[in-house]
């Protein structure tokens, strides 16, 4: 349907306007009207300051004559520099022959290749490379922990709750949350045989979770601690846990029968700054610990209340409670995640300057470090006693590979990599949404073409443990977890090499 413009119209003042059927693109009552000039009556008319007087047409789509007749007043003002550049805009790309306006892909011209095409990611499938990724939240998750079969999984929301999610065939359902914090819960473990939970948080308290029934009992765990608690671990044989502060320590938390109730003694030498990570060695005495004064440190967490004396590792022989057994000096940042091998007898450490740090006690302590090239991690597990998985501000895992006969760290690879990036035309709309919405025409994809769309915080094994791990799982800032399947990412990515 058509609807002429009044006669009274004036032309369309546009200089230097190409001899050629214009379509542009007006906003009048909120739809789009193409507009039809006729061509100037000269060339020399069109040097000049105006138009020939030539009829202005409106061919109007689904609008009432109302509509119809306020765009083409719209047309009797001359016209902005909008106007003109979508008229510049339409002619040449009637020149050089790209299909009318509203078709999704613009197959474009040699001349114009360089700027109108975009490197967009084709869609990946997570699936391919992360055996299963699920996105929890809106809002970042803290810490995670998980339950011994691996059905359920316990998640702080960054916030003062704990919820407990339980998977149903390939759904996600939440089953329980632990409101008894006052202040952001920062760590979360889960006791795989006596299946109790142990949290603490920046109120400086911790609660030892026990099911009964279909509910969750807590008990509060006096840290005397007067700062906020960081994190938290069970021991492995689940008879004392330790958690680590702002307050320079660390509280080794066990229960005494005599008086039923949890009571702690502390570790202070010579830690001079917050405790950010904690891991036991498999002995249940020894306890690897990481601070903000960029150190690593091993302690003997021994306990004689609740355990016998232990016999000798490698790390010494003598190991009474508080006895420094180990300390680093290569690293120059926080030291936000450590971990200990399956064995006992290497711990490494991921700190804030892009470090990897792996300390080997059968080689005397000798310490081998790699400066990466990504921006700090923030997580770091054993997944055999040579390779290591790590992963932080860069949103994907990364595999490193300790050389035992030369003692150094190298690079395995990344653990996400997308797929090959396929080239698509840019429609005229997007192209100009962009110049409205970014001030650019750059069509680079700001979407990040890996799983995790913010900042991993933690890695946890699932399955196999730390001396032959088949899956592990991530969690991150974005609200969500991915868990990974170690063969999958073996036979998808060829120069992979897991020792």
């Amino acid at each position: 349907m058509q609807e002429p413009a009044p006669s009274a119209a004036r032309s369309c003042r546009a200089p230097n306007l190409p001899v050629r059927l214009c379509h542009a693109l007006l906003p009048a009552g909120g739809l789009w009207h193409e507009v039809a000039c006729s061509p100037p009556a000269s060339p020399g008319a069109s040097r000049g300051g105006s138009v020939a007087a030539s009829p202005v047409h409106v061919r109007r789509r689904g609008l009432g004559a109302g509509r119809g007749r306020a765009a083409a007043e719209l047309l009797r003002a001359p016209p902005t520099p909008t106007l003109r550049k979508w008229l510049r805009f339409s002619e040449r790309k009637r020149e050089v022959g790209l299909p009318p306006r509203g078709s999704q892909q613009l197959p474009l011209a040699r001349s114009l290749a360089a700027r109108f095409v975009s490197t967009a990611q084709s869609p990946r499938t997570p699936s391919e490379l992360a055996m299963a990724y699920h996105s929890f939240l809106l809002e970042p998750i803290s810490c995670h922990a998980w339950n011994k079969d691996r059905t359920q999984i316990a998640l702080c929301p960054n916030n003062h709750e704990v919820h407990i999610y339980r998977k149903d065939g390939a759904r996600w359902s939440k089953v329980h949350e632990l409101k008894e914090h006052n202040g952001q819960v920062t760590g979360i473990d889960w006791a795989p045989e006596s299946n109790r939970l142990v949290t603490c948080g920046t109120d400086r308290n911790a609660y030892v979770w026990t099911l009964k029934g279909n509910v969750w009992k807590p008990t509060l765990v006096i840290l005397r601690i007067n700062r906020a608690a960081r994190c938290v671990k069970w021991s492995p044989k689940e008879n004392k846990f330790a958690v680590g502060s702002g307050s320079r320590l660390i509280s080794i938390c066990y229960f005494e029968q005599e008086n039923d109730w949890w009571v702690c003694k502390h570790i202070k030498k010579p830690i001079r700054s917050t405790v950010l990570s904690l891991d036991w060695h498999p002995n249940n005495v020894l306890l690897a610990a990481g601070s903000c004064d960029f150190k690593c440190r091993i302690f003997s967490a021994y306990i004689k209340e609740v355990e016998e004396r232990p016999s000798p590792t490698p790390w010494g022989s003598k190991m009474p409670f508080g006895e420094l057994m180990f300390e680093s000096s290569s690293s120059c940042g926080w030291v936000h995640s450590i971990c200990f091998s399956a064995s006992g007898a290497r711990v490494a450490w991921v700190s804030h300057d892009s470090t990897l740090c792996l300390a080997d006690a059968n080689k005397k302590m000798a310490v081998a470090s790699l400066c990466t090239e990504t921006l700090p991690l923030l997580a770091v597990t054993f997944i055999t006693e040579n390779s290591l998985v790590a992963a932080g501000h860069d949103c994907y895992p990364m595999l490193f590979t300790y050389e035992e006969g030369q003692g150094a760290l190298t690079f395995g690879g990344k653990l996400d990599v997308p797929k090959q990036s396929s080239q698509r035309g840019l429609t005229a709309r997007e192209r100009f949404q962009n110049l409205d919405k970014k001030a650019s025409s750059d069509t680079s994809n700001a979407t990040l073409d890996t799983v995790h769309k913010n900042s991993i915080s933690q890695i946890s094994v699932l399955a196999g443990g730390k001396a032959n791990c088949s899956q592990f799982c991530t969690t991150g800032m974005d609200g969500g977890m991915s868990i990974w399947d170690v063969k999958s990412l073996e036979s998808a990515l060829k120069d992979l090499k897991i020792k």
